[in-house]
């Protein structure tokens, strides 16, 4: 009979032990944050600051590569706003990394100086902050 009492304290008291493991199992870290709403996405032709009789000429830049670009920044940067300056810009890094990435380390700094975390362009800023920086 003592044994059989012995048995059901130990079953008992380890199906207990079971039970307060499993109830503790499910507390978790409440670390996890709301989900930050997502960013839409930006494109170069939806910020403002560009007037509109360059549009036809910064096309034509881009579509010749990283010099024309760089001369389109020389001869019209000064007519253009950021954020749509900065967006340019860093098209340019974009182009002229492969061919010189000295350059694009600049301008990529010139650009980062420049704005901050409201900008429409910083997303983009960061992105490439690992390959220009």
């Amino acid at each position: 009979m003592k044994f059989f009492i012995a048995a059901i304290i130990i079953i008992g008291l380890s199906l207990g032990a079971w039970q307060i493991y499993q109830y503790w199992g499910t507390f978790t870290p409440q670390t996890q944050t709301a989900p930050t709403p997502a960013q839409p996405v930006i494109t170069g032709n939806q910020l403002p600051g560009l007037p509109p009789a360059l549009e036809q000429d910064l096309q034509s830049a881009e579509q010749h590569g990283a010099a024309a670009l760089r001369e389109f920044l020389a001869a019209h940067g000064k007519k253009i706003k950021d954020p749509r300056l900065a967006w340019i810009e860093l098209d340019y890094v974009v182009l002229a990394g492969e061919s010189n990435p000295a350059e694009a380390r600049l301008v990529f700094a010139k650009v980062k100086g420049r704005l901050d975390s409201s900008s429409p362009v910083y997303n983009r800023v960061k992105q490439l902050e690992k390959t220009y920086e």
